[in-house]
């Protein structure tokens, strides 16, 4: 780009055009009235404000040091080029590289600049004259001031620059260089004419305001006759065919200006008033004279007819001479040279762009001649009639003009005219018709004209002879009907006009007949539905063409009033209703009109505003339309047009139209499919029109540009009339547009065929036009403005292109493939000429600031979705355009929308255009940056901009509003979460940078009920998640010290509690207003989701964000609690629900994070009650996720502090609604799974044994770990937990059946292997429940065991073979949910159940351990195969259960004698195996390293992940740390085995009181359980359990206990809670319990041996020696240990878990407490060594 200089600035004058507009940021009275004195002296002095070449200017320039050299250079030749003064050039090419800059430096683009530029200063001037007197104007007050400044030199200065321009002789090479080709020069006379134009309209227009003397109006008009009104130019050599219209417009403005100047309206007042004489020409006869003579001599150019027209008109008005010659020869050659025609043509020429002020002040002007000369000469004299009335109807046009017509006298003026045509009706129809359509303006005229035409009073008709059924008067001029008569042939019963008997008529003479015109009154609506019925008749005749052409201006009429005026439609029904024939009975005729049928799908279009249906459902039964004769199903059949047929329209475009080059049916058709579309007709209708749509796109949109077209302009008109309908069609509402799912609707058809089809490419060559080709175009239009015409239509379908493809892209089903349209638009191209550059660069285009802003967001649209790089498709181009974008955004005139659309843009940018943001952030790279890179912004960032947007200083101000500000920050959010480190770095860098960010959270907002401008609110979220998202990125130390300020002051000026109370009251406010929707909740919902983030990250960051007080805290927490109540307590909108449910993760997060400053649990849990039971009322399904949070919450907060039923005052109310819940929940996840099994849509269940690691099969239905059922469940067993007597239980189960469904469902899942997260919620609630004993009869009374017992061998049962398979490796954590945890908890429930109820519960225990006899003996073999957690945790559950089981040792044998041996013998083995283990930790060690594969147990698992750099020695201890304290995990799980085995085989051995006693003892009933040796335990199955086994046991418990009394900080065997001291006493219990155990079951167990007499005495004398040995060693350890002392041993408790181990109480005895252990066991040796 070339190099910009600092300058003082100078505002364009297309800029200072655009403000005058109203389309720039600019837009405040004051601002307009500055600007207009700021530049009153440019738009006064004109074209003379731009001055040539002098010497002084020249040497000026060169001696401003300011310019640099290569502008200068630059500038002296624009300034020769151009003739241009040497400075004011330098400040046009300032003005165009700021402006207009595309990349080149061609001296050509900066001419057309220019020529622009002085286009613009007088379209400034033609703008202000155009609306200072018009009180809608906004700005009126404004113009009006400037105008009078402007009004006495305006028009001195602008003759004098006409003259100068017509004058001025073409440019040459040689005065202005090279650069000055032909081509050039025949553009600068383009300019010329163009500014001729232009100033001659701003004359016009001031003289239509202010007076012109006579000197001036001779002086115009000699300069006019000099340059032959615009055809006598000086470079007329120049002149082409491309330039008449410029000439002729020229032409055109110099006759009115001198219409305008005789002043014909008030020369007509004064003639009606007879005082002619205060008109200012009736004083000035010398120049009368003068003006005679000079329009004698002017030649036959049809420019000088309407001003010899009106000349002659003031002549003979004023009459101030005996001048009649002159009069009648001014008058005779007016009227020769066709003046009205030429009016008309005048008019229409003005008027083809639009309704603007130009052309309706000429109206005015033509008006009041036309009328005057009416009034003043005969109509006879002034030529055809029918010249008149298009005159006339041309005039109507004007604004206003129809209402003053029927307020002025009917016998006067024009009135004249629609008198005449009165007199001629019906016979002369069209001309009245005409006249009296041109004289609708409003609703006042359509009545007016309805009423005049329903009064007729008069009927003319032709006669050949005199009829024999009238009576004559003497002289043959009037006659008298005899009999009544009907005037149409038609039959009986319909429409007709019967003319009375008595009728008089007047005759008049016409050629070779007569026409009489009948007095009697009638309607003329009456004859308009007798004329179309006559038309129906004769449709098949050779009259058909004839009657066309009575109907067409009766369709017209009828058009243009129920198009005013809808209350008159009723009226017209007659004629209405029989259009429908008219369109299918014309439309078969062999030469169709065309132009009839087009009026009559027009008026129907019209129709169709107000009632779509009925429209719709009669031209069905026409055939005009497309139709299909089968069903359509697909879009695939709709593409392929299977059964549809193009219906007479179709067939009329392809026979007549498209070879006639006229297509007045077509944008009729078009016009009448769009107006149906948004008629919102049912699904039905709306599939009929399915055809006519398909038509449009496969037949019109791909073709419609290659047609042949006779009038210019027709093609961009039906190409904007389809993409009307398709914008139409693609905005529809899908709710209302289809009812039923399975149709298909007009938008997927729309869709699916721009995206697949070659419509779509019709679409991107309209997009592809390019911003020159639109400059081109909008310069060759004639019209000043240039806001009508053609380039206007072409920008508007351009507009449409845009929008159409942003929605088609934004509406196509995103799980198909890239569409034919998607890469159309994102293919590269070569040299820039690809659709995203051209998209691009309409950044350029200045007529519409819509058209680049939807551009903008079409490249923002496909920046999201498509794969390509916008950076590589601008090429070498991107720098320019770069530099238009930032241009325009830092503009302070820019139009607020645009520059909210290219951040928002940018925006996007940041995430999916990496090239392209890079280059708008502009990052150099500082120069003198040592090591690491150090960025500073370049010249071109975009972030100078945003820094000046966020900038605390600039807010509220004209430049920078709420929504700039808010996309600011958006941006700035953007770079933030994409985590663009350098752009971050820049920022953080910069002065004032955090406080100018949150310069908006410090602010006072207005109360939400007051709050106008939402934006604001999103720029407060942004702002939080800026820094949210700085703070969780930033280590804390390296947070910049100014923004640790901005967190200090915002807990010190109380900011935490200004948003919390403020995110309340929004809350609050949403609830008053959700009827509203939730469109206006967008703004709320995104700052309480920013808050919510705040809090959130404050949970983790107290320190860094000031959030230490508790107090503060409890209120954040309160307030959340509350906003949540308030959404959640009332049934209301969706939006406010969702907004409910995200509260209530916020409140959920902050309960676990904050539940330690909670000291009244009942403030939060009350209101949660409330929520709870307001959303089990609700039936939504998008509240179960909601509920399941409440569910959480109130779990989190029973579990803060340990609480009793009394402390919940709603506790009873709380437990139904949960257990209802359940019972509801429960059901419906039964019939689920039920239906799944029954659809076969579920997995019945994995390939893995049960005990295996691998996850839980796919998660089905409701059952979730985070859903209602499932937390319902936990819920339940809180409350329950706190229930200590177990009253409530009973209560609740007379009230709700929850167990029943609850075990239904249970054995249901179990069976088929499903609901795990159910199932194991389930059995948690079932074992709180079974605590007490009432609560363990009531789950056994519902039916615990039929629906646990058979269906849990679906758990673990796989093989074919009806056996087990082998135990597996867990490597999943022992908390999480498994099938093998399931197992686990239904043996805890077996052993609870069993405890408390004992024999009540005995035959259920054995059954169950019947059925699950193979599962049990394999489970107390695997400990041998498998060591991980998982497998020992089952174990330890099962023996758990035997050990209660153990206690009816006599019931078990006699019902299962065999398992009861296995079991036995199972556990002898399972004591021998833990032994072995515990006593060879390196053994133990070592498997569990190879052979399962699991090293550290994912229970102890650090979270953190692994690095992936080698591992330091340090890394190497630790790792050693991990695994020892696994191998202490599992430790601890073998001696919590190896415990209750003990505990289990004491029950299988004799009692040893009795046995010692000698007392009656059957040693029958008990086994040998132990084998008579005394060797090691060994870890193969082959060697049995021996008194070896018993006494190693022994030793591995006292070798525990020296570790622990070795260690000054006892070792802890269970990573729990514990302090080491407790958990050391707590092990030391364990231990003494163990040996306990191990000596009553070894002594037992000898005593058996000694006692049997099947033993031979030999090994009983071994058994005795091995003992007293092996014993007294180990009682001189015990001796020692009882010395220390030792605790006790909770063998009263019978542990029943290392939960329960944990917590149980330890007291430390004295060694005199453990004599009777060390006194038996003495005796028993003292025994033995006899």
């Amino acid at each position: 780009m070339a190099v910009a200089v600092a300058r003082t600035y100078v505002r364009s004058s297309r800029e200072l055009w655009t403000i005058l507009l109203g389309r720039s940021a600019l837009r405040e009275n004051d601002q307009i009235e500055a600007e207009l004195d700021r530049h009153c002296e440019r738009l006064l002095a004109g074209l003379s404000y731009y001055k040539p070449p002098s010497i002084s200017s020249g040497e000026k320039l060169k001696a401003d040091k300011e310019v640099v050299v290569p502008l200068k250079e630059l500038g002296l030749r624009i300034s020769k080029f151009l003739s241009l003064d040497e400075q004011q050039s330098v400040q046009l090419l300032q003005s165009y590289l700021q402006e207009d800059y595309r990349g080149t430096q061609s001296s050509i683009k900066i001419a057309e600049y220019y020529y622009e530029e002085r286009l613009y200063t007088l379209r400034c001037v033609l703008y202000l004259l155009t609306y200072f007197q018009d009180e809608r104007h906004p700005y009126r007050a404004e113009y009006s001031k400037c105008v009078d400044k402007l009004e006495k030199e305006l028009v001195v200065n602008y003759r004098k620059q006409f003259e100068e321009l017509f004058r001025t002789e073409a440019p040459t090479w040689e005065t202005h260089g090279n650069l000055m080709t032909e081509r050039q020069v025949s553009r600068w006379f383009v300019q010329c004419l163009k500014e001729q134009a232009l100033i001659l309209e701003i004359i016009f227009l001031y003289y239509a305001y202010f007076e012109m003397g006579p000197e001036d109006l001779l002086a115009f008009a000699r300069i006019f006759k000099e340059q032959g009104f615009g055809t006598r130019q000086t470079n007329r050599h120049l002149v082409d065919e491309s330039m008449d219209g410029m000439v002729d417009r020229i032409g055109y403005f110099s006759a009115l200006i001198l219409v305008e100047g005789m002043d014909i309206d008030f020369l007509h007042k004064c003639a009606l008033e007879e005082r002619v004489e205060q008109h200012q020409f009736a004083n000035a006869r010398e120049i009368c004279q003068e003006m005679d003579k000079l329009l004698l001599t002017l030649g036959d150019i049809p420019h000088h007819a309407q001003v010899l027209l009106s000349w002659a008109l003031l002549r003979h008005t004023l009459n101030l001479d005996e001048s009649t010659p002159v009069i009648r020869r001014l008058g005779s050659t007016a009227i020769q040279q066709n003046v009205f025609q030429f009016m008309t043509q005048m008019l229409k020429a003005l008027g083809s762009g639009g309704n603007n002020c130009t052309a309706s002040t000429a109206r005015m002007c033509i008006y009041g001649l036309l009328s005057f000369v009416l009034t003043s000469f005969e109509e006879e004299t002034l030529g055809d009639q029918q010249h008149l009335i298009d005159v006339a109807c041309e005039v109507f046009t004007a604004p206003n003009l129809a209402e003053l017509f029927w307020d002025t006298e009917p016998t006067a003026g024009i009135a004249i005219l629609l008198d005449n045509n009165c007199g001629m009706f019906p016979q002369s129809m069209a001309p009245l018709l005409q006249l009296l359509s041109a004289l609708i303006s409003d609703k006042s005229t359509a009545k007016k004209v309805y009423s005049f035409l329903d009064k007729m009073t008069c009927y003319t008709e032709p006669y050949k002879h005199k009829p024999h059924d009238v009576l004559s008067h003497e002289d043959g001029t009037r006659w008298r009907r005899q009999m009544p008569k009907l005037l149409y042939p038609l039959g009986s019963g319909q429409a007709n006009i019967r003319m009375p008997q008595g009728t008089y008529g007047h005759v008049i003479p016409a050629g070779q007949g007569f026409l009489v015109r009948w007095d009697f009154s009638y309607s003329s609506w009456t004859v308009f539905t007798c004329e179309i019925e006559m038309l129906l008749h004769v449709v098949s005749t050779a009259d058909v063409l004839l009657h066309c052409r009575k109907v067409k201006p009766i369709i017209d009429l009828v058009h243009k009033i129920i198009s005013t005026d809808w209350s008159i439609t009723d009226y017209l029904l007659p004629i209405t209703s029989r259009l429908y024939m008219l369109i299918q009975r014309l439309s078969s005729v062999l030469n169709p009109p065309t132009d009839v049928i087009a009026s009559c799908v027009n008026t129907l279009t019209v129709l169709a505003t107000r009632m779509p249906a009925k429209v719709w459902a009669d031209l069905q039964h026409t055939g005009f339309l497309p139709y299909s004769v089968t069903q359509v199903t697909g879009i695939a059949q709709s593409l392929r047009a299977e059964g549809m047929q193009a219906g007479s329209y179709g067939n009329l475009l392809l026979s007549i139209e498209r070879p006639q080059g006229e297509y007045s049916v077509t944008m009729a058709f078009l016009r009448l499919v769009t107006t149906l579309v948004k008629g919102q007709l049912g699904s039905t209708q709306s599939r009929g029109l399915l055809p006519c749509v398909v038509f449009v796109l496969k037949e019109l949109l791909p073709t419609y540009h290659k047609w042949r077209y006779n009038i210019y302009g027709i093609r961009e008109e039906i190409g904007c009339l389809i993409f009307e309908l398709i914008y139409t069609i693609l905005h529809l509402n899908p709710a209302e547009e289809s009812q039923s799912s399975n149709s298909l609707s007009l938008q997927s058809l729309c869709t699916h065929c721009l995206a697949n089809t070659e419509a779509g490419q019709a679409i991107i060559n309209i997009m592809a036009v390019g911003v020159d080709t639109i400059d081109a175009v909008m310069a060759v239009q004639p019209n000043s403005c240039g806001s009508e015409g053609s380039g206007q239509t072409l920008i508007q379908t351009i507009k449409l292109a845009f929008s159409i493809t942003n929605n088609v892209i934004k509406l196509k089903p995103s799980s198909e493939v890239v569409s034919p349209l998607e890469q159309a638009l994102t293919q590269h191209g070569t040299h820039g000429n690809n659709l995203i550059a051209v998209l691009a660069k309409y950044i350029y285009h200045r007529h519409d600031p819509a058209l680049p802003r939807l551009a903008i967001q079409l490249l923002k649209r496909l920046a999201m979705v498509a794969p390509m790089s916008v950076y590589a498709c601008l090429g070498s181009d991107a720098a320019a355009i770069r530099d238009a974008f930032l241009n325009r955004l830092q503009s302070k005139t820019e139009d607020m929308r645009i520059k909210v659309m290219i951040l928002e843009f940018l925006t996007v940018a940041v995430e999916t255009q990496p090239g392209l943001i890079e280059l708008f952030l502009n990052l150099e790279v500082k120069d003198d940056a040592v090591g690491s890179k150090e960025f500073i912004l370049g010249e071109w960032s975009c972030l100078q901009v945003i820094l000046e947007f966020i900038d605390s200083k600039q807010q509220g101000k004209y430049w920078c509003p709420p929504l700039i500000h808010r996309a600011a920050i958006a941006f700035l959010h953007a770079l933030w979460q994409d985590r663009r480190d350098s752009a971050m770095t820049v920022l953080r860098a910069k002065d004032q940078f955090w406080e100018n960010l949150t310069s908006v959270l410090f602010g006072e907002l207005p109360a939400p009920c007051n709050i106008t401008e939402k934006s604001v609110l999103e720029t407060c979220a942004f702002t939080l998640k800026i820094i949210c998202l700085e703070i969780y990125y930033v280590v804390r130390g390296s947070l910049d010290q100014s923004l640790k300020r901005t967190l200090k002051m915002f807990f010190e000026k109380k900011r935490y509690e200004y948003w919390s109370e403020y995110i309340k009251s929004l809350v609050v406010h949403m609830m008053e207003t959700e009827t509203e929707g939730a469109a206006p909740f967008l703004e709320f919902h995104m700052i309480i989701s920013a808050w919510r983030m705040v809090l959130v990250l404050a949970t983790n960051y107290v320190e860094v964000m000031h959030l230490c007080d508790n107090s503060l805290r409890l209120q954040l927490l309160q307030d959340v609690l509350e906003g949540t109540k308030v959404l959640l307590l009332v049934p209301s909108s969706a939006s406010c629900l969702r907004m409910g449910s995200m509260l209530a993760t916020l409140l959920l997060i902050l309960l676990k994070q904050w539940k330690s400053i909670i000291v009244q649990v009942s403030k939060i849990l009350d209101p949660l009650d409330q929520i709870l039971e307001s959303l089990s009322q609700s039936n939504q399904y998008f509240m179960e996720k909601t509920k399941a949070k409440i569910f959480s919450a109130i779990i989190t907060t029973l579990q803060i502090k340990r609480l009793r039923v009394s402390d919940i005052s709603q506790y009873s109310q709380m437990l139904l609604t949960v257990c209802e819940t359940i019972h509801n929940e429960a059901i419906v996840l039964f019939d689920q799974t039920h239906h799944a099994l029954t659809t076969g849509d579920a997995g019945l269940s994995d390939d893995k044994d049960c005990m295996e690691t691998e996850c839980a099969p796919r998660l089905q239905h409701k059952d979730q770990k985070d859903g209602v059922c499932v937390l319902a469940l936990h819920l339940s067993k809180e409350l329950y937990e706190m229930d200590e007597s177990g009253n409530h239980l009973f209560l609740i189960t007379r009230k709700v059946p929850f167990l029943p469904a609850m075990l239904s469902t249970l054995e249901l899942s179990l069976r088929v292997k499903q609901n795990l997260h159910f199932a194991e919620a389930s059995l948690h609630l079932l074992l709180v429940l079974s605590r007490t004993q009432q609560g363990a009869a009531i789950v056994a009374g519902a039916g615990v065991l039929p629906s646990i017992c058979l269906p849990l061998l679906s758990v673990y049962q796989l093989s074919t073979n009806g056996t087990a398979q082998t135990l597996g490796s867990s490597r999943k954590s022992l908390d999480a949910p498994s099938w093998p945890g399931v197992y686990r908890l239904t043996m805890s429930l077996m052993e609870r159940l069993l405890k408390s109820l004992r024999y009540n519960f005995l035959s259920e225990a054995l059954d169950f351990v019947g059925v699950h006899q193979e599962r049990i003996l394999q489970c107390l073999d695997a400990v041998r195969k498998v060591q991980s957690l998982a497998c020992l945790d089952e174990v330890d559950h099962t023996v758990g259960f035997i050990l209660q089981l153990s206690n009816f040792i006599k019931e078990w044998r006699f019902h299962l004698p065999q398992l009861l041996r296995d079991v036995q013998v199972n556990l002898c083995y399972l004591c021998q195996t833990c032994t072995f283990l515990l006593h060879s930790p390196k053994v133990l060690q070592h498997y569990l390293q190879v052979k399962n594969g699991d090293t550290i147990p994912s229970a102890i698992l650090p979270r953190q992940p692994k690095s992936i750099q080698t591992l330091t020695k340090q890394q190497n201890t630790e790792k050693e740390e991990m695994e020892q304290r696994a191998l202490l995990k599992v430790q601890s799980s073998l001696l919590g085995i190896l415990s209750k085995t003990l505990a289990a085989v004491r029950h299988f051995t004799p009692d040893l009181s009795q046995i010692l006693l000698d007392q009656s003892l059957d040693l029958a009933e008990y086994d040998m359980l132990f084998v008579l040796s005394f060797t090691t335990p060994a870890f193969d199955s082959d060697v049995a359990p021996s008194f070896g086994t018993l006494l190693a046991t022994v030793n591995v418990v006292l070798n525990m206990q020296g570790e622990i009394d070795k260690k000054k900080e006892p070792v802890s065997l269970n990573v729990g809670p514990l302090t080491s001291t407790e958990e050391a006493k707590s092990l030391k219990s364990l231990l003494m319990f163990t040996m306990e155990n191990c000596f009553y079951v070894l002594i037992s167990q000898a005593v058996r041996y000694l006692k049997d007499p099947s033993v031979h005495s030999r090994d009983k004398q071994r058994m005795k020696q091995e003992l007293s040995s092996e014993l007294s060693t180990v009682l001189s350890s015990i001796s020692r240990y009882s010395r220390r002392g030792t605790p006790c041993s909770p063998a009263a408790a019978l542990l029943m878990s290392p939960a329960s181990k944990s917590t149980c109480s330890v007291s430390k005895l004295s060694p005199e407490n453990q004599e009777p252990l060390i006194q038996l066991v003495q005796a028993f040796v003292r025994q033995i060594q006899r």
